[in-house]
């Protein structure tokens, strides 16, 4: 084998290597082995190519050309031409699955189920990131470069794993890059033809050994492998070193019996903060009052002090007529509620999102009942994406009195539901205690402690504290008074449980906002978890901890109507049956992987974690990080800005006079902007109204649709032209409508075009020009006038 093979196989095997700690990411190292063989290919594509020999970037656009063809023979063979040569259809094909994978990715915890759409980021990733390395160690033979891909293909996988073994998949990363050091240290030695080494050959060995460079080579490696490691230990700034990364998340259960785990706990930092919120349901009702209507997707029974998590029980077939639920007595006043619920297309859900208790479900689809928890799982893969269903659910109204006098529940009930660890701290049921002293009745108690987290002890709602693992979690919380809803519904629940008091916690969506055509829309940022406490007579029952979120049950208000009031500075959820146009960016949880119960705040509210005095060579690690990051980034950058814009304008606004004007215009320069990118210039010198006549006309818009940019085109003459303006309603859902109609109308090409190199991501750039000039004049302004010699004295004589 000529030393240049040698060098391309090593290469090969150093990305195989690192790519091995996406592992722990996604169930099954299946893709992993589809992905070995695709490096073989485009390895030997570059093999042959040298051997022609090829150009060196001859040499690159062949792997690159072949690369794709395997991508489009692996994922979109039915779209391909024969099958192997991608067309419009493919690249649409893989458009769909990159925007697909990116939902998954977000919506799944590690380990995450291995759908089409993750594959293919996952084997598409590997192979550019070989081809990264393979270009640079063998093509222009600098092997040491090599390492910014292979890095930056390790870190993406260290940040989303955080799991114990996370060592291990350093060790193997390191070892293949120093592979490649030293296999090309033998490959530049056997073209010199001579050895250099302070030691002598070994005895009998041949003139060609290359024992001394090796043995170097080793040593060096194992230097630089124990600095690696054992330096970062020593610097409190890197917490730990590479081997001791702190994980935002735990690692969920993955498991696939009974009924799949759904761990609040996992990837939680992922889903908080979002800048854009998305319509999870849409939900309509013949409720009197959608204020208080939480829609609940799974309860969490079992507690072992450290978490948790769903109860593993049997699912049966899904019955006509649900049974009463348990504990519910005939005397306590109820309403039967009839909601259709609608899932948005991109929501893949294992558990049914229903308002609680339900008495029946009529939906498609391989679905199975859970009796316990009065839940419907989805059976071989079944999921609630773009599913609609009618769900017929009981409004439970107890009285103060019903749950006052609730007599105790039955002996098998308590002992579950009242568990807790041993281990768990001791100052949880001392608080429990001190927190209810003087209450009379289990249902004082309870009152007493979600007054205490939501009004009287102190607790404020803060997105950026950690989830905390471990038993100390709930300690830490109740020390430190900071957190989301997680932490209250998980600290409740525990402490209701030290008191005897039958509790578990639920996992869903608080409610909605209402909108203008009667439905109300249930958004990510409404994803919610609350504890649920037993009563006997009355059942399971809600109650809301989380300060400024949700809304408080009426049977366990104050008699003081002000003591309740939200924090006025958020938006507050029921408080108002006003419709709006779309789902705003409320205040409670976000949603994370399958049904993780997050807690983002708004985004204007998000604070940038403060940064330590961090050592040089971190600060290097970063900044190499940041940059193999950006230039894999960069054929992405005009898909990402314009994904961003748009996110911005059709966002949540203030709700003043002012904002809704800036929302208004922001929302029609997104249409103008979008319509440029399907090929519609805009006309500066036209009134929104002719725009919008140019718009529907060149776009070929349907009815709808034209109506749509219309209405957006009114509501801009509004704000730029009344003596008083007034909010227009809906602007950002018509401004969605005519987008999709402009899609419609387009063709693929110009579809692909704007989706992927939009003529107004040119904007960009003249924002950046125009701050440099502004820059530059700041400058120049500042900067101190020299006089001209002899010009005063010039100036004299003149006179």
């Amino acid at each position: 084998m000529s030393g240049r093979a040698r060098l391309a196989g090593c290469a090969a095997a150093a990305t195989l290597m690192t790519a091995c700690s996406l592992l722990p990411l996604v169930d099954g190292p299946v893709w992993l082995v589809v992905a070995a063989l695709l490096i073989g290919v485009q390895t030997g594509v570059g093999a042959v190519a040298r051997r022609v020999p090829l150009a060196r970037p001859l040499t690159v656009l062949a792997q690159l050309v072949v690369t794709l063809l395997l991508l489009t023979l692996v994922f979109a063979r039915q779209q391909g031409f024969a099958g192997l040569f991608p067309g419009p259809e493919a690249f649409g094909h893989f458009s769909e699955l990159l925007r697909q994978g990116s939902e998954d990715v977000s919506r799944y915890a590690p380990p995450a189920p291995l759908t089409d759409g993750i594959r293919l980021m996952l084997i598409g990733g590997v192979l550019i990131v070989h081809l990264l390395v393979d270009t640079l160690a063998v093509t222009f033979r600098a092997a040491a470069p090599a390492g910014l891909p292979l890095l930056a293909l390790y870190s993406v996988a260290a940040g989303l794993s955080g799991g114990s073994a996370d060592w291990l998949w350093f060790l193997l990363a390191a070892a293949g890059y120093l592979l490649l050091l030293l296999a090309e240290g033998r490959e530049r030695v056997t073209r010199w033809g001579r050895v250099f080494g302070a030691t002598a050959r070994a005895p009998g060995a041949g003139e060609g050994t290359l024992a001394a460079p090796v043995r170097t080579g080793r040593r060096i490696g194992a230097m630089a492998l124990g600095v690696a490691l054992l330096v970062p230990l020593a610097l409190p700034a890197m917490r730990g070193g590479l081997l001791g990364g702190t994980g935002a998340g735990g690692a969920g259960s993955g498991t696939g019996g009974m009924i799949s785990a759904v761990n609040p706990l996992v990837s939680l930092r992922d889903s908080l903060n979002v800048d854009s919120d998305r319509q999870v349901l849409s939900l309509r009702t013949n409720a009197d009052d959608v204020s208080d209507m939480y829609v609940r997707i799974v309860s969490l029974d079992d507690f072992d002090g450290t978490t948790w998590k769903p109860a593993q029980r049997h699912i049966v077939a899904v019955p006509d007529g649900f049974p009463t639920p348990v504990g519910l007595g005939p005397d306590v006043r109820r309403t039967t509620v009839r909601t259709t619920v609608s899932a948005a297309g991109w929501y893949a859900q294992d558990w049914l999102p229903m308002p609680y208790p339900p008495t029946g479900v009529r939906i498609g689809g391989n679905w199975r009942y859970e009796p316990v928890g009065m839940t419907l799982v989805g059976d071989h893969g079944q999921t609630t994406r773009g599913a609609t269903y009618v769900v017929t659910s009981l409004d439970v109204e107890p009285t103060a009195r019903q749950l006052a006098t609730a007599p105790k529940p039955p002996a098998a009930l308590a002992r579950q539901y009242t568990d807790v660890p041993p281990g768990l701290p001791k100052v949880v049921a001392r608080t429990a205690k001190k927190v209810t002293s003087g209450a009379a009745n289990h249902y004082e108690e309870a009152v007493k402690l979600q007054d205490w987290f939501a009004l009287d002890g102190g607790f404020r709602y803060d997105t950026q504290v950690q989830v905390g693992r471990g038993p100390n979690a709930i300690a830490n919380f109740l020390r430190d008074k900071q957190g989301f809803c997680v932490h209250f519904s998980f600290a409740m629940a525990a402490m209701a449980r030290t008191l005897g008091i039958p509790a578990r916690v639920a996992v869903g969506f608080a409610p909605g906002t209402p909108q203008a055509d009667g439905s109300v829309s249930v958004s990510l940022k409404d994803a919610h978890a609350w504890p649920e406490l037993y009563f006997e007579g009355v059942g399971w029952t809600r109650f809301e901890p989380t300060p400024s979120r949700g809304t408080t049950p009426a049977y366990t208000q104050r008699q003081t109507p002000s003591s309740a009031l939200p924090d006025p500075a958020l938006p507050s959820r029921g408080s108002s049956a006003a419709p709006s146009a779309r789902a705003s960016a409320s205040e409670s949880c976000a949603a994370g992987a399958a049904a993780a119960a997050v807690c983002p705040g708004p985004s204007s509210a998000v604070a940038s974690p403060g940064g330590g005095g961090g050592t040089p060579g971190g600060l290097w690690a970063a900044l190499l990080v940041v940059g193999a990051l950006a230039l894999l980034a960069l054929p992405l950058a005009p898909l990402l800005w314009r994904l961003r814009a748009r996110s911005r304008r059709l966002g949540a606004h203030p709700r003043t006079d002012e904002g809704a004007a800036e929302h208004t215009l922001a929302a029609w320069r997104e249409l103008t902007d979008s319509a440029w990118d399907h090929g519609i210039v805009p006309d500066e010198s036209l009134t929104p109204r002719a725009a919008a006549e140019r718009i529907v006309r060149l776009g070929r818009l349907d009815e709808e649709s034209a109506a749509a940019v219309h209405r957006v085109a009114d509501a801009v003459e509004q704000v730029l032209y009344a003596p008083r303006p007034r909010s227009a309603t809906g602007v950002a859902a018509d401004v969605r409508r005519a987008l999709t109609g402009l899609d419609a109308a387009a063709s693929r090409s110009t579809r692909l075009r704007a989706l992927f190199a939009p003529r107004s991501a040119v904007r960009a750039l003249w924002t950046a020009t125009d701050r440099w000039t502004a820059l530059r004049a700041r400058a120049a302004a500042l900067r101190p006038v020299r006089p001209v010699p002899g010009g005063e004295a010039a100036g004299r004589g003149g006179s």
